[in-house]
């Protein structure tokens, strides 16, 4: 993890980022390749040839540089195919910084389908390499991307795949609390966009692209740890989120009512006795009191509309499915507030013991979330991605469907690679110990550099 080759030489005739490496046009005989090449990669992965998946998953990245667009559209589609299909992160442990990089390019001057197919294969690209340096890298690389995007406020579509795109990356990739908030920020200035002297015409989203918003944002709200739970900082948010309770379009309020049970859960709306005030005066004391006062009234209204919602009769040419839906959703939100238990759902993923489940908001927005954006591929990441083994603590039992011949061989290998693991780790330590006492002292070390040499020394022999 964290390596990265950046040298594109050779790639589609030229580096990435060019103006001229985007064009229109067409080109049926590529589109028709690039397919073939999913179906290749599919032959490669179930025979574990490795050189001959490198060798098709290099083709799609070629095509990431053809001047048609139609080609690249071609070989993004392939390449999300073959993210969904697989977890590849052998494949791309060493290419990721090449395909970010056309991603961005992608997303910076292609049509708007290529742009979504961009952004729906960087998301993936992180959630398959997993929390680490290089998806914090991914991160990095695509936010500014991704921001102006969602500054331009261009076709809906890009919106909404840049939105989902900024979440993911952010949620798998962020390493600290101040690179969240940015894209939560980023996010809600979608969600509730303001005047200002610097800012021009106020837009007012769709309800899609605004129902896609919320959820982005309690995506990346699961995130926040208890420390950083302040009632004021939150008061503005969850009163915008509590009046779309009352939007005519059902996704939003189903959108609003999940941000708002997440609320609940991390005690947003709580005003503690510990909680900062700058100077403990009769003052800030009052000022304390006030904004107890107006969150139990805005914890009362917002209980009132989440029950009236749970209790909604359809009218005539209702949709009675997401009717059923809704009234679902809010009964269990409902619930929750009045007693403080989230009912636990379970997803069978694999064999007997495959079970996923989940046992609170926060993992229940992660699931939804993560389940919609990864579509058909979800059962498979579920199943072979460690992200998500470690996100929803999934344990997998490798020999459940194996025959007992096939059971011995599995575990003979797993003891095998834990023998020497476990050999390697012990030549090191002893190394380390011979090291530590042949180090020449301080006094020995000088200020000449040879020293310096003589670690080098020591690292080669290490290896």
């Amino acid at each position: 993890m964290g390596k990265s080759k950046k040298n594109k030489g050779g790639r589609g005739g030229g580096g990435g980022g060019g103006e001229d490496q985007f064009d229109g046009g067409t080109d049926v005989d590529s589109v028709s390749s690039v397919s073939t090449a999913l179906s290749d990669l599919q032959l490669a992965q179930a025979t574990e040839q490795v050189s001959s998946q490198d060798y098709v998953f290099d083709k799609y990245i070629d095509d990431l540089y053809e001047k048609r667009g139609s080609t690249r559209e071609a070989a993004l589609g392939c390449l999300v195919d073959a993210f969904e299909s697989f977890v590849l992160l052998d494949l791309v442990e060493n290419k990721y910084a090449t395909l970010v990089s056309q991603f961005i390019n992608s997303i910076k001057k292609g049509s708007i389908k290529e742009v979504c197919l961009a952004c729906h294969a960087t998301g993936l690209l992180a959630i398959t390499l997993g929390a680490g340096s290089s998806s914090h890298e991914i991160m990095d690389e695509s936010r500014l991307q991704l921001l102006r995007v969602l500054q331009t406020w261009p076709d809906a579509s890009k919106m909404i795949s840049a939105l989902d795109c900024l979440a993911v990356v952010t949620f798998v990739g962020a390493t600290d609390l101040s690179e969240t908030q940015l894209s939560m920020k980023a996010i809600w200035d979608v969600i509730h966009p303001k005047s200002g002297s610097n800012v021009g015409i106020v837009r007012k989203p769709k309800p899609p692209l605004l129902a896609a918003a919320v959820s982005a944002w309690a995506l990346l709200l699961t995130t926040i740890v208890s420390s950083k739970r302040n009632a004021d900082s939150w008061k503005e948010s969850i009163t915008f989120l509590s009046a779309l309770l009352e939007a005519e379009d059902r996704a939003v309020r189903m959108a609003a009512g999940e941000a708002l049970a997440l609320c609940f859960e991390l005690k947003l709306l709580d005003v503690f006795s510990n909680e900062e005030v700058e100077v403990d005066t009769a003052e800030a004391s009052g000022s304390k009191n006030q904004l107890f006062l107006n969150m139990q009234a805005l914890k009362a209204k917002i209980s009132g509309l989440v029950y009236n919602l749970s209790m909604e009769a359809g009218g005539r040419g209702a949709d009675k499915k997401n009717l059923n839906d809704q009234r679902d959703l809010f009964q269990r939100i409902s619930d929750f507030i009045k007693t403080g238990e989230c009912l636990e759902e379970s997803l069978r993923i694999a064999g007997k013991h495959g079970i996923l489940r989940v046992t609170s908001w926060r993992e229940s927005i992660q699931l939804n979330y993560l389940r919609r954006f990864l579509g058909r591929g979800f059962l498979k990441h579920a199943q072979d991605n460690g992200l998500l083994h470690d996100i929803f603590d999934i344990k997998m039992d490798r020999t459940e469907n194996m025959s007992t011949t096939e059971k011995k061989i599995y575990r003979s290998g797993e003891e095998k690679e834990r023998a020497l693991k476990l050999n390697k780790e012990r030549r090191l330590a002893q190394w380390k110990s011979l090291v530590s006492m042949l180090a020449p002292d301080d006094g020995e070390r000088g200020d000449d550099g040879d020293s310096e040499e003589w670690w080098k020394s020591c690292r080669w022999q290490l290896g």
